[in-house]
C-alpha cells in the first residue's frame, strides 16, 4: 500500500509518546505539518527562531522526562537551531532532531538550502539517520528515539529527504510492527566485583561523601537512605539540583570545592572518601577544576567515557545509579550509622550562616538576589519550575534557591547558551501545564531569544519571565572588573522592556526594591494562572559576588604560573590607582 510520507513520521512520534513538537515550517516539511494537523495526540507549536524550538524541547525532557522533537526545514532551520543541540549534546538531553533533506529524485544541483548537514551535526548528536525509503521512515524515527534515550541521552538527528514527504510512499505491511510507547531503556548488567569494593570501601570509611549529578535523577530515593545509613553529607552538580532534596539536614551544598561557602569546603575536607554518582566532573560543575577529591574516588555513571576523564577513581563503575544504589544499600543492611548531631548542626548553621549575609542586603536601592528567589518560593511552592541563562541567574539561582525534587532547575551549563530561559520555560510550561514556571532572564539573554514571548502568548502559556537589569552581561562585567579592573564591551544598550512586553501582547509589570516583591510576584502568579504570560523587569543588586565567581577567579588565578599571577595582580591594582 502506498502512504503519504508525513503520515508515516507522525504516527512513529504518536507511537513514540512525543506530543510536542517545535519549529517553523517550510517549503520542504509541509506535507510533514499538514499530516501532523490531522494527529490527536501530537501537538506543532510555532516559534519565532529555531533556537527557541531546540531549547523549548529541551526544557519539556528537563522538567518532564518526556521526549520532544525539533521539526525543522533544511539549512538554515538546523544552523538556528544548533545552539540548542549542542546544549542539549553536551548536557545529556534527549531530543528527536527532525531535519528535512533537499529532494534527491531530481537530479538538479544548486538546490535550496543544500548543505551537508550530516556532516555539520555529527559533532553534537548521538546519532545522525537518513532513510533512503519510504518504508524506512517508520522504523527509523523509532530507532533514533531509542538510541536518544539509551544510555548517556542525547540528540539524534534524522533527516528526511524531502520527496518522501511530497510523494505517497510504498510501505510493507510490517511497516509498525513495533507499535507502542517504547519501554524504559535497560542500564547494563552489574559488576558484582564493583558492588562489593564499593560497599568495602564505605563500610571502612569514617565520614564519605556522597557526590550526585542529573544522571542520578532516578536514584533519588535510594540516596536519601544511603546518606542517612552512612550518616554523609551529600552534594550536587549543578544540573543535579534537587536530586537530593535540599531541605534535607545532610545536604551540603551543589558542589564542595573552591566555589563553595567555607563551612561547605571545611565540612567535605574532613570526610576521607567520595561516592560520585551520575556525575562527570565537568569544568562548570567543579568551578573550573576546583576540587580535591576527599579520599579515594568511586565513580558511578552509564557513560564509561567520563570515569578518570578528570579525576583518577579507586572504583570505577559503568552502571545505572539506581540500579547500583539499590545494589549497595542491600550490601549495607547490616550498617546503621547513629546521626551525627554535630555534622547535621554544623551544615544548618552554615546555610543559615551564608543566607543571613545574603538577606543583610535587604533595603538598599535595589532588589536583593535573595529576597527575589525566596519570596518565589514561598509563593509559588515546590512545584514550581525554574529555567536560568548563562550568567550570573544561572549562578545565583543554584546557590540560593532550595529544592526538593529533580527537575525544577533547568540551566544551560556545559555548552552555556545565553538565550536558553524563556524558550526553556515555554516547554516546560507546556510539559506541565499544571506548575508554575518562572524564568530568570538576564537582560542580555532576553534580547536573544525574548521573543519567544510570543510564543507563550499564542498559545496560552502561563510563564512568568523575570528580567534581571542591571544593563550589563553581569558575570562577564564581574570578572572584567576583578580581574582586569575596567569593562570593555559588557555594557548593554539600554531598551523600554514594558513598551517591547505590551508590543508582543504580554503582560509587563516591575519591581525596583525590595518591599515590593512579594506583592509583585503575587500579581505575576494570578495573571500567569489565568493561562497569560507575564514578564517582570527586576531592578537587580549584582553587587555581592556569588560564592561560584570568587571560587573560579581564585582558582584560575591560582592556576597560573607565579610570573604570570603577579602581572595580572600588578596591571589591576595600576589601574585601580590610575582610574
Amino acid at each position: 500500500m502506498k502512504i503519504v510520507g508525513g503520515a508515516i513520521v507522525t504516527k512513529a512520534l504518536e507511537d513514540e509518546g512525543i506530543t510536542l513538537t517545535f519549529g517553523i515550517p517550510g517549503t520542504h516539511n509541509i506535507e510533514l505539518y499538514d499530516a501532523l494537523a490531522e494527529s490527536e495526540t501530537v501537538r506543532a507549536i510555532l516559534v519565532t527562531d529555531e533556537q527557541g524550538a531546540s531549547f523549548m524541547a529541551d526544557g519539556v525532557w528537563r522538567s518532564s522526562g518526556l521526549l520532544a522533537c525539533v521539526n525543522i526545514v533544511p539549512g538554515a532551520g538546523l544552523t538556528h537551531a544548533m545552539s540548542g543541540i549542542a546544549e542539549a549534546f553536551m548536557d545529556n538531553v534527549p531530543m528527536l532532531v527532525l531535519g528535512c533533506g533537499i529532494r534527491r529524485d531530481t537530479g538538479h544541483a544548486f538546490q535550496l538550502h543544500d548543505v551537508d548537514q550530516i556532516a555539520m551535526v555529527a559533532p553534537v548528536t548521538k546519532g545522525q539517520f537518513r532513510p533512503e525509503t519510504g518504508d524506512e521512515l517508520y522504523s527509523t524515527v523509532r530507532e533514533a528515539c531509542r538510541l536518544a534515550r539509551s544510555g548517556a541521552p542525547g540528540p539524534v538527528f534524522v533527516e528526511v529527504p524531502a520527496e518522501l514527504y511530497m510523494l505517497k510512499q510504498k510501505v510493507g505491511s510490517g511497516w509498525r510492527s513495533e507499535g507502542g510507547v517504547p519501554p524504559t531503556p535497560q542500564g547494563p548488567a552489574l559488576e558484582a566485583e564493583s558492588v562489593e569494593r564499593t560497599v568495602e570501601l564505605l563500610r571502612g570509611a569514617r565520614r564519605p561523601l556522597i557526590y550526585v549529578g542529573a544522571g542520578a535523577a532516578r536514584a533519588g530515593d535510594h540516596i536519601v537512605a544511603l546518606a542517612e545509613r552512612l550518616e554523609a553529607p551529600v552534594s550536587t552538580t549543578f544540573q543535579g539540583k534537587g536530586v537530593f532534596p535540599e531541605n534535607h539536614p545532610l545536604f551540603l551544598w551543589p558542589g564542595f570545592g573552591r566555589s563553595a561557602p567555607p563551612f561547605a569546603r571545611e565540612i567535605a575536607a574532613e570526610c576521607d572518601l567520595t561516592l560520585a554518582v551520575g556525575c562527570r566532573f565537568s569544568e562548570v560543575g567543579t568551578g573550573s577544576y576546583g576540587f580535591e577529591i576527599p579520599g579515594p574516588l568511586i565513580h558511578v555513571d552509564i557513560d564509561p567515557t567520563v570515569l578518570g576523564a578528570n579525576y583518577d577513581a579507586e572504583v570505577a563503575v559503568v552502571a545505572d545509579a539506581s540500579d547500583f544504589i539499590r545494589a549497595v544499600l542491600a550490601r549495607l543492611e547490616e550498617v546503621e550509622r547513629s546521626g551525627d548531631t554535630g555534622l547535621r548542626d554544623r551544615i544548618r548553621e552554615g546555610h543559615a550562616a551564608v543566607r543571613a549575609g545574603w538577606l543583610s542586603d535587604i533595603g538598599g536601592d535595589l532588589v536583593t538576589p535573595a529576597h527575589l528567589l525566596g519570596s518565589l518560593q514561598d509563593i509559588l511552592g515546590p512545584k514550581t519550575v525554574y529555567t536560568t541563562d548563562s550568567g550570573n541567574g544561572t549562578f545565583l539561582a543554584m546557590e540560593m534557591l532550595r529544592l526538593s525534587r529533580p527537575g525544577k532547575y533547568l540551566a544551560p551549563i556545559d555548552f552555556s547558551c545565553m538565550g536558553y530561559s524563556v524558550p526553556a520555560a515555554v516547554g516546560a510550561k507546556l510539559a506541565l501545564p499544571d506548575c508554575p514556571v518562572v524564568a530568570l532572564a538576564g537582560d542580555g539573554a532576553f534580547l536573544m531569544t525574548g521573543l519567544e514571548v510570543m510564543t507563550a502568548v499564542q498559545h496560552g502559556v502561563g510563564i512568568i519571565v523575570m528580567v534581571l537589569r542591571d544593563r550589563e552581561l553581569a558575570q562577564i562585567a564581574q570578572l572584567q572588573g576583578t580581574a582586569l579592573n575596567r569593562k570593555v564591551a559588557s555594557a548593554l544598550p539600554d531598551y523600554d522592556l514594558e513598551a517591547l512586553v505590551r508590543g508582543m501582547g504580554a503582560h509587563a509589570l516591575s519591581i525596583s526594591a525590595d518591599d515590593q516583591v512579594r506583592g509583585v510576584i503575587r500579581s505575576a502568579h494570578e495573571i500567569a494562572e489565568g493561562g497569560e504570560p507575564v514578564v517582570v523587569d527586576v531592578a537587580i543588586d549584582y553587587s555581592r559576588q556569588t560564592y561560584f565567581t570568587r571560587g573560579i577567579v581564585r582558582t584560575n588565578l591560582l592556576r597560573f604560573p607565579l610570573r604570570e599571577r603577579v602581572r595580572l595582580i600588578a596591571r589591576a591594582l595600576t589601574r585601580k590607582v590610575t582610574g
